[in-house]
This record gives structure tokens, sequence and C-alpha cells, in this order.
């Protein structure tokens, strides 16, 4: 069986059939019916063919949409190969009746068996058509064999009746042809390229849609060497067999069913949209699809897409489901998941719409709008359709596009947003509106990729005409954009300039000067300046500075190490119950948030930063919402809730290579976009949690994957440096570690940053240089350290040097500093710093002879860690505990490991999204007692939430 004949033995073997049957004097009429482009011409050459090696004579006739012009003429055309056919016809003028024709026909069939072959006979004239069924009635007795395809497709024009519809079904045999198999479909592809990858053959076999002629156009336009992958539109396909085979598909089935086909692929474009897939401009097939579940179209499942296709169409409604329901059945159309049709592949839609104008797309996607806006669907889904249509002009289209914006925003789908902002942008408006736009979808595409993009519309937004509170606002993103980026200067400089024209608006004024002093953090040149400038205006003229601006000054004291912790929250707390205003309010509340953290008071700054961020104005960038996001993640990072730091911020799957800027994005998730090429503080807080989560490897690929030579200067870069610095000391290369915690103290420096809060370098450069038996250094550099603890005064910077002293002091006076260093973080909710103390302080009772105290204290350390998930420390505090002598070691206590089976699998429930009550009716267990084993859950996981439950589970494996 030739490959045009794939899977269609069963109508080869009937053909057959007949043959013999005909050679022995017996006809019959053979109807083989299918749909556009299934193979009914092949199977008939086939027929043909075979019927001439068995000596039958056989008569052809490929009937035309032309044929239908004149009466018999499909007979006449058939038959002007047959001798004597002449003198029946003698000329135009003279036309025969069907009777001497047939007499014709007969006298022919007389001398040899004959085979009368009609293709595409539904395109034949009315009185041929007539003539043939009348001789299906009296072939029987006759070695004559009438073979006829006819095409059998579901249209939304109703097509006549079939050449059989008046016949008997005993003088018939109609055989169907199906569309090939989808495995058919692969094996032929792989006949044609053997070494097709399997995702190659299967976008072939989709975009064949079952169709031999759609299958054998397209292997011919791919070629031979193929393309590495299967093009999604037509454009990249030569010489174009397969869009002109699907333009004739389209011809074949009539103008009211091209129209629907049309509108359906115009549609599928706007569901496209869904998950962002054209925000950037990325078309592919299926987009969307894989991604619809976090954002469904309302409305549109099923009977309402139908619906809705024959709105948009101006067709029938039950033709159309009719349509819809036959394109399934062969595979054109396969629905998605929420059950929509869709065409089976990216190519065959393109193909659809190839020579459909854009301004009848247009035209598709605006009616739809209106419609789904009629029926109430959401505004996200008439968003989506109005993206892909022109201009509208009037008021509801901008008004869903804005709706939509929102509900994207809400549900923190940014691309989404961006899309529908770019569309509401081409809407009519006033200058002030599209002022507000401008800096919404300039803010959005920064923080969505960090694209360079939206800064110019930013800066477009700040030339427009508008309230002295929204250039205000636009300024601020674009400063924050532009800092985000490394131009720190450039950031300040445009909100300066902005400051000078608000002479008469003095909390705005004071907004602004917030806002350049917390962006000029990034560089600490600008730094200096900027607290230059604010301290001098706050000395001489306070009411210059304002609330948000003297909790700044407050934070710039606190780093410089001139005040203590409880002076800094004196100060801000009193700030804290002043009116502020409310553009300024929060860079105080932000500042009050990262002060507090510093301070030990980790529920305060919690609660602080809940307060600032609930206070953001989305999408609009604002510096303090990634500050307070960082002082989030400070918190956690001082609790020591390593498992939940990294249950947030990192996936499951690391790199097994080094990353760069465009490969980490995928394997980190981030609190908020990264700025520029350098580290964030979210990376050095997760080099940190990798090494104390015992995942060495994936700490050093992730410190591996920045180039810090190319990073621009900021405090993140040298909080960056010391967890480098870390890692390197425990992968037992000190040189390393020391030269990045002396670099990370020069940059400290350098900005007058000397509290040790910050970067407590000082005590880790002493560690390297005990190391190296340069003891007077490290002695040095420690006790600087402990000294300036001592004047920011919390249990958390104090303790920690302490512990660093005593190891190096030894003998009685390190006993001493280590149980001070004990007692000072007992009251501290730093954990991961006391289960340290509490290993160091065991360590020196077990050496000064004290080994039972001392394996108490590395026993308690060790438990610690464990409810932390510090795998590193908890390990360490086990082998302290074997070298002191211990036999045995507690079972866990906390971690997951410790989990009964009973709290493991209600933990899981509740992870999945069970609530309390499904889990007790799916376990036949009483509600009481699944909160019972959550209460008893999260306290050995260690963490405070629900939503918590789920990244944990899944980060400790």
């Amino acid at each position: 069986m030739t490959a045009p004949l794939w899977e269609r033995d069963d109508a080869h073997a009937l053909l057959v059939s007949e043959t013999e049957r005909a050679r022995a004097g017996s006809g019959r009429l053979v109807l083989l019916r299918g749909a556009t482009g299934t193979g009914r011409t092949a199977v008939l050459e086939a027929a043909t063919a075979h019927a001439a090696d068995r000596g039958l004579r056989v008569l052809h006739l490929r009937c035309s949409p032309g044929c239908a012009a004149e009466p018999l003429l499909s007979v006449r055309q058939l038959l002007c190969a047959v001798p004597g056919f002449a003198d029946v016809v003698p000329g135009d003028a003279d036309r025969p009746d069907g009777t001497a024709l047939w007499r014709l026909l007969l006298s022919y069939a007389a001398d040899a068996p004959l085979m009368v072959a009609v293709d595409d006979i539904h395109l034949a004239d009315d009185s041929s058509r007539r003539w043939f069924a009348e001789a299906a009635r009296r072939i029987d007795q006759l070695p004559v064999l009438l073979v006829a395809t006819e095409r059998s497709q579901y249209d939304i024009d109703p097509q006549p009746a079939g050449l059989t519809h008046a016949l008997s079904p005993s003088l018939v045999r109609t055989h169907t042809l199906a569309p090939l198999t989808d495995a058919a479909s692969a094996e032929l592809v792989r006949d044609a390229f053997p070494t097709a990858p399997p995702q190659w053959t299967a976008d072939c076999v989709r975009a064949a849609a079952g169709s031999p002629l759609l299958l054998r156009a397209l292997l011919d336009d791919l070629g031979d060497p193929p393309p590495a992958t299967v093009p999604r539109t037509c454009a990249a396909l030569y010489p174009g067999a397969y869009p002109a085979a699907v333009s004739w598909w389209l011809d074949s089935a009539g103008p009211a069913t091209t129209e629907v086909a049309r509108s359906l692929a115009a549609l599928e474009q706007g569901w496209d949209e869904e998950g962002g897939a054209f925000a950037f401009g990325v078309v592919g097939e299926g987009a969307g699809v894989g991604r619809v579940s976090g954002v469904v179209a309302e409305g549109l499942r099923g009977a309402s897409a139908s619906a809705l296709l024959a709105d948009v169409a101006g067709a029938d409604p039950a033709r159309v489901a009719g349509w819809l329901t036959a394109m399934t059945r062969l595979g054109v159309l396969r629905p998605d998941a929420v059950g929509r049709p869709r065409y089976a592949h990216s190519l065959l839609r393109d193909a659809v719409l190839t020579g459909c104008p854009v301004a009848r797309r247009q035209e598709v996607h605006r009616a739809a709008a209106e419609v789904m806006l009629r029926r109430g669907e959401g505004a996200e889904a008439v968003a989506r359709q109005l993206r892909g249509g022109g201009v509208v002009g009037l008021p509801w289209a901008l008004r869903v596009l804005r709706d939509a914006v929102t509900a994207a925003v809400r549900d923190e789908r940014p691309y989404d947003a961006v899309g529908h902002l770019r569309r509401a942008l081409e809407e009519p408006m006033p200058d002030d509106l599209r002022q507000r736009l401008l800096t919404e979808l300039g803010s959005l595409e920064y923080a969505a990729a960090d694209a360079p993009v939206g800064i110019p519309h930013l800066a477009e937004a700040l030339r427009l005409p508008a309230e002295p509170q929204d250039r205000v606002r636009t300024a601020i993103a674009l400063g924050t954009a532009l800092a985000g980026r490394g131009e720190v200067r450039t950031a300040v400089q445009e909100l300066r300039r902005l400051e000078d024209g608000l002479p008469g608006h003095p909390g705005l004024a004071r907004t602004v000067q917030a806002a350049s002093a917390l962006l000029s953090d990034q560089d600490r040149t600008v730094r200096q300046e900027a607290y230059r400038w604010l301290s001098g205006a706050a000395e001489h003229s306070p009411e210059l500075v304002g609330t948000a601006g003297q909790a700044l000054l407050v934070r710039y004291t606190a780093t410089a190490g001139v005040s203590s912790a409880q002076e800094a929250m004196t100060q801000l707390r009193a700030l804290l119950t002043e009116p502020a205003d409310p553009l300024a309010e929060p860079f105080l509340l932000g500042t009050a948030a990262a002060v507090a953290q510093w301070a030990d008071e980790l529920d305060e700054a919690d609660t602080l930063v809940e307060l600032g961020l609930a206070g953001q104005r989305p999408p609009v960038l604002h510096p303090m919402e990634r500050s307070l996001l960082d002082v989030r993640i400070d918190i956690v990072a001082a609790r020591g809730q390593y498992g939940r730091l990294l249950a947030e911020h990192l996936t499951r799957a690391t790199p097994a290579t080094p990353a760069t800027p465009e490969t980490r994005a995928n394997w980190t998730t981030w609190a908020a976009p990264a700025r520029g090429p350098g580290p964030t503080n979210t990376d050095a807080h997760l080099v940190i949690a990798l090494i104390e989560t015992g995942r060495m490897a994936d700490a050093r690929r992730l410190a591996d994957s920045f180039d810090l030579g190319q990073a621009p200067d900021s405090w993140e870069l040298n909080r960056f440096l010391f967890a480098r610095g870390v890692l390197h000391y425990l992968e037992g290369d000190v040189t390393a570690a020391l030269h990045d915690f002396l670099e990370c103290g020069r940059r400290q420096s350098a900005r007058a940053v000397v509290n040790p809060i910050v970067t407590p370098w000082r005590t880790a450069a002493a560690e390297c240089l005990l190391a190296q038996g340069r003891r007077p250094e490290a002695v040095a550099l420690a006790e600087e350290e402990l000294r300036l603890a001592r004047v920011w005064n919390t249990p958390r910077t104090v303790g920690r040097a302490l512990r660093i002293l005593a190891r190096m002091a030894g003998g009685r006076r390190g006993l001493e500093l280590a149980e001070e260093a004990v007692r000072v973080l007992r009251q501290s909710p730093a954990e991961f710093d006391m289960a340290t103390a509490l290993l160091a302080q065991g360590r020196q009772l077990v050496t000064a002879g004290e080994r039972a105290r001392g394996r108490g204290h590395m026993r308690e350390a060790a438990e610690r860690a464990e409810r932390l998930g510090a795998v590193r420390l908890r390990s360490h505090a086990e082998e302290a505990l074997r070298a002191g002598g211990a036999r045995r070691f507690a079972s866990a206590l906390t971690g997951s490991g410790s989990l009964t089976v009973s709290e493991r699998r209600i933990a899981e429930l509740a992870a999945a999204g069970r609530t309390n009550t499904e889990i007790a009716n799916l376990l036949q267990v009483a509600r009481r007692t699944v909160e019972t084993h959550l209460t008893s859950t999260y306290r050995k996981l260690g963490i405070r939430r629900r939503g918590e439950l789920r990244g944990v589970l899944e980060a400790e494996g």
C-alpha cells in the first residue's frame, strides 16, 4: 500500500472485490465519501489502476464547479472518449438526451468489463447526477462498476442531498474514509524524516489534523533537511503547499464556513493572550493553554464559545455548534483545558487566517468583545478580544481594559496587565489619564521583566501635564527604575529636577527628598551627597525634611554606629505617631521596619512591613516596596528560618551548571524583579540559607552565577560579598574568605556603615585571621566589633561578638565570655545565633572538663538547629556530642522527619489547599483532631501559617 493510501486497506479491499464482481458480469455503484483532504481521489486512482491491471476498461472523470453550467455536461465529458460519441453528439446545437448516452455506454461495455470512475461527483451538474443515479439502478446485471467519490463534510451552509439519497441500499456500497489516526500520521512523518525527534513528529501530526492532503503538503514545505522546529506560522514555509491546501479546503467548504473558520482563528488569538503569551510578542502553539488554570475566560467554555462564534460570524448557532463538533471529530479542532475549541496546531490556525484581511480580524475581535460585554463576561475575557481589535473610540472599551489591568495586577499577572495597558493606550483619552496609564505601564514593564522599555514610558509620562501628586508618583517610579539599572545619579537628578518645580507643594517636595535619599543607597558617592544635604537641612530647617526624612536620618545614624537601638526605636516610634504626608508614609514605615529588624524587634518589624506593603499603590513602582520586601527577608533570616526562606524564594530544581542572569530566572523565584546585573539582598540570604540547610553545591552554583566585577556598587553587593565569604570559609578557602570579608568591610566603611548588625564582617574576618595564625589582628577586629556592638546594644550583635571573642580567649576568660554570649542571646529572637552560641559554649565546657554540662548545651543546640532546619549546624552539634562522649542522640523532634504518619497526611492535604472540614470528612476524623495535628505540625516545622506548609514540606523533601 502506498503512502497516500495509508489506513485505506478496507476501502481498497472493497474496490478489489467489486472489480471482480464486475468482471463476472454484475455491476454496482461504489460511493467513496469523506471530508476534504481525506484521500478520496488517491483511493479512486489506486482503484482505477487495479481495474486496468485486471483487464477492465476505465472511463475516468474529475468533476469541477464549472460542470454545473450545462445539462449532462459531466456525462458527456465522461463519454467523449468512447468510439461513436461523435455520432451520438454530432454538434453543440443538437444535444442528446440521457437515453442516447446510456445506449452509448452499454455498447462500450459490451466488448469488455468497464469501470466508470467519477471523482467529486457532488460537483457534477444536476442532470448528470440524476443520470448516474439512474445508471446505478440498471448496472446490477451488467459488467459495469461505477465508482464515485463524494465530499461528505458538515458545512455551515447545508449541502444538497447526496448522490445516493434516493437509491435503495442494495444498489450501492458506501464507504466513508476516516481521517488518519495520529499513529498513522506519525508513521508517515517518520517515513519521510526517519531522524525526526518525537516532539517534531507530534507537531507535524497535529498540524496535519488527520488529513493526508495537509500532511503531504506540510512535509513537502518542510523540505530536506527540515527545520529544527515545526514552524508556528505559514511565513516560514516554502513553497507554500500547506497554506494553499488549507485555502483549498476552505474554498471547498463555502464562504459561510470560511467566515466561521476564520472568526474562530481570530478569537483563538485572543484566548492565547491568557497568561501573557502575547504581552511581549511571544506567539506559540497552544500559548496560554497550559497556563489557563490561573485565568479562565469566563463564559467561554464549550457551548458558550459556540454561541459567541455564531454571533461574531453572523451564522446559525445550531449550524456552528454542529460544525465545531464535526471538526473536532475530524481532528481539525481540539478542545483546550477549559473545553474551548481550538485549532489542532498554531500553524493550522495561521493557515486558516491567511488571506483574511487585518481589518476583518479586528472586526471579529471587536464584535466578540461587544457580544461578551452584553453577556456580562468578565473584564479580562472581553479585554483579550479588544487587544486583537482596532481602536474602538468609545468609553466602554477603555473602562473594560482598565478593569482588566486591575484584575491582572491583583492576581499578580504582570504580563497580562502590560498587554491590557498597551491596548488601552491606543484609545483616545485626556492627557492626565494617559499620564497615569503610562506610569502604570512603565512600572509594570520594568517589574515584569526588568525591561528597559519601561523607562522610556515613564519618561514620557513625566513629560505629560498632570496633577503634582501624579507627577511625583511618576518621578519616583522613574527614579526607582533608573536606580534599579545602576543609574543612581541620573535617578536622583530626575527627582531633584522635579523638586525644583514644586515650590507650592512642600509636602510633595519632602516626599521627593525622601525618595532621593533612599535611592542613593545604591551608590556610595551619591549616598554621601544625599545624606549630607539631608543632615544639613534637618539641622537648620527641620520643617524641610519631614517625618520620612527624619526617619531616614535615624537609620543613617544607626548604620554609622553612633546611636543605640533603643535610642533609634524611641525616635522612630515618636515619628510614627506624627502626621505624615500620604505619599511619604511608605518611606517612614519602611525605614522604621528596617531599623526595628536591626533592633531585634522582629514582631514589630513584621507589622511595619505588612502596613507598608498594604499601603503600596500597585502597579506603580516605588523604591520602598523593594525595601520592605528586603526587610521581610531579613526578618526571616534573623529568625534562622532557612527552610522557609528557601521555600519562598528558591524552586526545588537548581541548575546543574553555573547560571547566567537569563537562566537564573528559571530556577529562582524573586520576591521582586532582579535589579541590574548585580546580586540582590535575596541572593545573599539564599547563599547562607543553602549553606545552613546542607546544600553547599547549590550555594556554590548560586555564588558563581554572578560576575561581581561587572556588578554596580550597592549595599546588596556588600552583603553578597559577606555571604560568599562565609561559603569560602566553610569550603576551606580561608584566604578567599578573608578577601571577601575585608572587601565587604572596605566598601561598608566607605559608605559610613560601621554598625555590625548590617554585615558582621569584622568577626568573620577575625575567624579567618585566627585560622591563619594571625591572632593579634584577629583579636583586635573582634574587640572592635564588640565595642561597636555594645554601642548598638542588641542581643544579636553583642552575643555574636562575645561568642567569637570567647573562642579566641580560651581558658576561664573564654568560658566567661561564652556564658555571657548565651545569656545575652537568650533575650533575642535570633534562634540560629542562639543555637550557634550554645554549641560554642558546649564545646568549651567539654574542653574544660565539664562534660555533662557541655553535652547539655550541645543537645539544646542540636534541637534548636533541627527545629530551624539548619542541617549544617545540627550536624556539627551531633559531631560535637559524639566527641564529647554522648552515646545516643534524641530522634528527630522537629522538621518533617519528626511528623507522624497522621500528621504528615493531614499536612499534605492542607498544603494542597484542603480546608480543615474537608480533611476531616475525607479522613473520617473529628475536625478538632485535624486542628490538633496541624498545631503540632506547625510547631515541629517551625512555621506560623498554613500558607507556609507546602513550601516547607517540598524544601525538606
